[in-house]
């Protein structure tokens, strides 16, 4: 009897249709006859009464397994860009160590640690310029931008294999890097629109892991490999992802918004398994993606209206009659944008926004209550995520850990962080959905902290001690037997790091923006996360000469106090949440909303 309630409710919720959507079935079916759903197929999948309710669990039963599958498949870009976020720290050694070294045909070139520096952070402001541009793309399907934007991305790496000045490896950085913000932006989207709300958060953090794996493989191979052959195996890895997207759907919450109803309904059977009943889910999302494109249509005839007032414009009030027939133009001009409009909702077609409708609009959608908050929360959390010190660890990770060892390898212990990186963020797939977004955000700041600080005390204390031994004459003061204490610090701050803010924070990212801002919120959130990592990156040395390696960590620990309050009072917490366009519930709250 439940069963039927939910259907009643939800029909009276979209309206009277003729569709299969809106079929409500009786509470109380006559006797001898079977309840039955969408296309009159038996809901139950039985007969009688008799065991009814396992049926009806195993007709609902969500399908998993395909969902994993389409996560892993465009999780191959995560993974590309965690192979070229692991590639500058051990290039960069590469390159300052072989530097006078010929090797083949190739000709070598030497770097200082400005031009490092640009090695390692241009990639970033790529992304950034990468991450305005995703959200614009994204209007051209998901499945179709990740296939696209993987030719380029390989390329750039190619490119970079046969760089014969450190001029070309800038542009190759800035390209590759604009690839991968790309990438990365349209694969939370894809994930957090084709998941269940119990699994979301896990295939959520696959693309964490990925990302975390590509970064081990690069320190791994980095220690055996030259720059240049690095670049090569990591050039394989978009190529590996163009092939993976052409298998899998594009997701049905674009296809619905697309007007694509019966494709949207093959991917989503597909998503949720052959034998899951999908037309609520289905006529959930088409009735709150109607409402948003009505919201969002109306929002751009006001603005078209307001725009077309003339220069000094005033109302109909103030002009004598005689000159009112520009205003009575102006209605209907209004008119004939509303009935324009109307016919695009009821051919269920969203028309392709252009870029500089996008930048025009940009200062009336941020106006609305609705994207403002999510992007208050989200790039708060971009902040603590890129100034705590988690980017100068992977990216200058064998240059910090050869000024702080005095006898462990520092390419070893490189490998060591890559691989507990990788454990954290496989656990952290099982934790999100399991102890809250809220919780981990609180653990992870407050263990970050406490490890960065205690790092940069080991490294002001031995920086002291190293002064004091060379003014006495000391040799055997520095003999490598603490160099397990900054490892520790490092390794407690990369489990902190991995379990909680870095991949929380691009969860909610695909979480907290509604259906018809997802785009643009998605641009704003990548963008704004990688000019902070850009900064954070490129700072890192000029830090580092001005208040020394461990003033510089000193300050990371400040910083990432700093985000756990901000974290207690202005995060919410979306553990089992639906998504707004999956939610009946979010035709009500956009309306009271407007």
């Amino acid at each position: 009897m439940q069963r039927e309630e939910i259907i009643i409710e939800h029909s009276q919720l979209v309206g009277d249709r003729s569709g299969p959507g809106a079929v409500i079935h009786p509470a109380a079916p006559p006797a001898g006859r079977e309840p039955c759903g969408p296309g009159g197929q038996p809901l139950l999948g039985g007969k009688g009464g008799g065991g009814g309710g396992g049926k009806l669990t195993a007709i609902n039963r969500t399908h998993h397994f395909t969902q994993i599958i389409a996560a892993l498949a465009v999780s191959i870009g995560p993974l590309a860009a965690g192979l070229g976020k692991g590639y500058p720290s051990p290039a960069i050694a590469s390159l300052q160590e072989l530097q006078l070294r010929q090797r083949g045909n190739y000709t070598a070139f030497s770097v200082n640690d400005q031009q490092a520096s640009w090695i390692a952070s241009l990639s970033l402001l790529g992304a950034l310029f990468g991450g305005m541009f995703g959200g614009v793309a994204m209007q051209y399907g998901r499945k179709r931008v990740l296939a696209l934007m993987s030719l380029p991305f390989s390329l750039s790496w190619i490119l970079t294999v046969f760089a014969k000045s450190v001029e070309t490896m800038f542009f190759t950085a800035f390209v590759g890097g604009f690839c991968c913000a790309i990438v990365s932006t349209v694969t939370q989207v894809y994930i957090s629109e084709i998941s269940s709300p119990d699994i979301r958060g896990f295939l959520s953090a696959i693309q964490k892991i990925a990302g975390h794996l590509g970064m081990l493989i690069s320190y791994m191979l980095g220690a055996y490999l030259d720059w240049r052959q690095l670049a090569m195996l990591v050039s394989a890895a978009p190529i590996m992802l163009f092939i993976s997207v052409i298998y899998i759907p594009e997701t049905p919450s674009f296809l619905v918004l697309r007007g694509c109803d019966e494709e949207a309904h093959r991917s989503l059977q597909w998503l949720r398994g052959p034998h899951k009943n999908v037309e609520i889910e289905l006529d959930t999302i088409r009735s709150n993606v109607r409402t948003s494109r009505i919201n969002l249509l109306n929002r751009m005839s006001t603005l078209a209206s307001t725009t077309s007032v003339p220069n000094g414009g005033t109302t109909s009030q103030q002009l004598p009659t005689h000159l009112q027939d520009p205003q009575q133009q102006q209605h209907q001009n209004g008119n004939r944008v509303s009935a324009r409009l109307s016919q695009i909702v009821r051919s269920c077609q969203l028309p392709r926004v252009s870029f500089d409708t996008v930048v025009s609009n940009v200062k009336a959608v941020m106006r609305n209550a609705r994207l403002v908050k999510p992007v208050s929360i989200t790039c708060g959390l971009m902040i603590f995520q890129r100034f705590t010190g988690a980017n100068s660890f992977n990216f200058y990770a064998v240059t910090i850990f050869s000024k702080t060892f005095a006898g462990m390898n520092p390419h070893g212990a490189a490998i060591a962080v890559g691989f507990v990186q990788l454990l954290a963020s496989m656990l952290s797939g099982l934790l999100i959905d399991t102890v809250g977004r809220i919780p981990l955000l609180i653990v992870s700041s407050v263990f970050m902290s406490l490890a960065l600080a205690s790092f940069g005390s080991f490294v002001y204390y031995g920086q002291t001690n190293k002064m004091l031994a060379a003014a006495s004459f000391d040799l055997d003061a520095q003999n490598g037997n603490n160099d397990w204490i900054p490892l520790l610090c490092v390794l407690v701050f990369t489990v902190a790091f991995s379990l909680g803010i870095s991949p929380i924070s691009w969860l909610l990212v695909g979480e907290l923006f509604p259906l018809e801002y997802r785009g643009i919120g998605s641009s704003i959130a990548t963008s704004f996360s990688y000019f902070c990592a850009f900064l954070g990156v490129k700072t890192f040395i000029d830090f580092q000469a001005a208040f020394g390696l461990h003033g510089t960590f000193w300050l990371y620990a400040c910083i990432s106090c700093v985000g756990l309050f901000f974290v207690i009072m202005v995060v919410p917490e979306t553990k089992g949440r639906d998504l707004e366009e999956m939610d009946p519930k979010y035709v009500r709250t956009l309306t009271i909303n407007r």
